[in-house]
């Protein structure tokens, strides 16, 4: 087949310029972990002047009078040195994610989960390539940032070996993945993190409620379905005419995806036949009303091990398929093997483990000087004196968050200091913490794609180059523009649609209290 040439379209003098500006001022911000080492000092100089300013609020719920505590004092010396570690070990989010780590660690270092999205993205048929691959690129958030290293050069390659844009495909599998933030019909990792920040937040109005990982998973499942339809749509009806036909030409190397090995077809079979058989056992555990995993007092889901155990059952499945398919492929041949796989996992982490200290750090010391139920109480006495207290309110909560994220590269680093101000004050206006954490994702994930603080922009621009060789930032922000701006439009609408319809956003999760 004759392609012939067409041009891809990079932005004006101007909007280069703005963007350039843009790129220069985000990566001027420190790394995450000292930004919020930056925090906490701020906090502790507010915290001082605020005491002895003698700033007081009234708690709404029991009309006691709150005081600011000072950490420049003898009191906060005492409490930071003496619950500088347990802050570390008692941070919600960390244990879970170490755990799950360990299973993903196995499924990733043994090659099955590249394997598994590559033979699925091979055998596609023509006509329902885009929707398939956004519907993948969805799905693959379990691989967690694996997802975004292996889809969207898996579906340039595919585009291109298929006669299409190639860019097309990497653009639209890009912003599944990161405009598409957290959409998932499985349990991944966002979940369990962003739940444990918002049970931190919870504990300065009420010390037992909990967010669990399940507590948006009826709104994130809509959402995948919504997207896959909305993102082929504007895929295959604006972005790809707008590109063109593309020419080989262009492209370095003849890029094409080769077929999956019969060993690892074998292999992925035995994997089907594991994992078959773990759900299949955790089903017989759970769905009869006497099943182990049910609640042993009403029989019921509702409060049962199977909903307050996903990440270790999720870890468990993991661990299975992983094991079966690394066994299968020889790449496991013994225990050792097994704990290496994890070891490397885990050694990924280490970014995560030193932002969590300094994260837990802020929110405990956030919470022990009473700053943030300060905050809370008198930002949701505003919010009632100016009549701002349901959609309105809510979208210029998401509007706040989406501006904070376009210039921090971590998501849960904006959530966590969102959330220990807005979940308490959304929780005081009669609102379910868990509809908030909603409203956060649903705000902060359109615009990711454009967000030039990003540790994975280098891999992006040299995905694009193997394409179009003469490209740079400016052809990056015109492909990811165009789903930037829809991802926006279409996030909200379907937040302001869930919000009138009064839908739970989860498992026995109202919208409000």
């Amino acid at each position: 087949m004759k392609h012939t040439a067409a041009a891809v379209a990079v932005s004006d003098d101007t909007r280069g310029s703005f963007l350039k500006w843009l790129e220069r001022v985000g990566n001027k911000l420190p790394n995450p972990a000292i930004l919020f080492l930056i925090f906490f000092m701020v906090l502790a100089l507010c915290s001082y002047v605020l005491q002895l300013a003698g700033v007081t609020a009234v708690n709404l719920k029991t009309n006691e009078i709150i005081h600011i505590r000072s950490l420049i004092s003898a009191e906060g010396l005492d409490w930071l040195l003496t619950n500088l570690i347990k802050n570390y070990i008692n941070f919600p989010p960390l244990g879970m994610i170490i755990v799950l780590t360990f299973g993903l660690g196995v499924a990733s270092e043994t090659g099955l989960l590249q394997t598994l999205i590559h033979h699925s993205m091979h055998n596609i048929p023509r006509k329902y390539v885009t929707l398939a691959v956004v519907f993948i690129s969805l799905m693959s958030h379990i691989a967690s940032d694996a997802a975004i290293v292996i889809m969207p050069p898996l579906a340039a390659m595919l585009f291109y070996s298929m006669g299409r844009h190639p860019l097309v495909g990497f653009a639209c599998s890009l912003a599944a993945i990161y405009s598409g933030f957290t959409a998932n019909i499985l349990i991944v990792t966002t979940d369990v993190l962003l739940s444990g920040i918002t049970t931190q937040a919870i504990r300065t109005i009420d010390a037992t409620m909990t967010v669990t990982p399940i507590d948006n998973w009826y709104f994130m499942s809509f959402a995948v379905f919504y997207l896959t339809a909305v993102t082929t749509f504007i895929t295959e009806k604006f972005v790809e005419p707008r590109m063109g036909v593309y020419d080989p030409a262009h492209a370095q190397e003849n890029l094409t995806i080769p077929d999956v090995s019969p060993e690892e077809k074998k292999a992925l079979r035995h994997t089907l036949i594991a994992a078959v058989l773990y759900l299949a056992v955790v089903f017989l555990m759970a769905f009869p009303d006497n099943g182990l995993l049910r609640n042993s007092q009403t029989h019921s889901l509702l409060g049962s091990p199977l909903l307050r155990g996903v990440i270790p059952l999720l870890c468990g499945f993991l661990l299975t398929v992983g094991l079966t398919y690394g066994v299968s492929i020889r790449k496991i041949k013994n225990a050792d093997d097994m704990i290496h796989c994890m070891t490397n996992a885990v050694k990924g982490l280490s970014g995560f483990l030193v932002m969590a200290f300094f994260i837990a750090q802020f929110i405990a010391a956030f919470a022990w000087t009473n700053m943030s139920t300060m905050i809370a109480m008198k930002g949701a006495l505003f919010l009632k004196d100016v009549g701002m207290t349901g959609l309105p309110a809510l979208i210029c909560f998401m509007l706040f968050g989406q501006l904070l994220g376009l210039f921090t590269s971590s998501g849960s680093a904006v959530w966590a200091l969102l959330s220990t101000v807005f979940v308490p004050m959304f929780m005081l206006l009669g609102y379910h913490p868990a509809f908030i954490q909603a409203a956060f994702r649903a705000g902060d994930g359109a615009l990711n794609t454009v967000a030039l603080v990003n540790p994975f922009l280098p891999l992006f621009l040299e995905i694009i180059r193997r394409y179009k060789k003469d490209s740079g930032i400016g052809t990056y922000l015109s492909l990811m523009m165009p789903y930037a701006m829809a991802f926006l439009v279409m996030w909200y609408a379907l937040f302001i649609f869930w919000y009138l319809t009064g839908w739970p956003v989860g498992p026995g999760i109202p919208q409000r209290l």
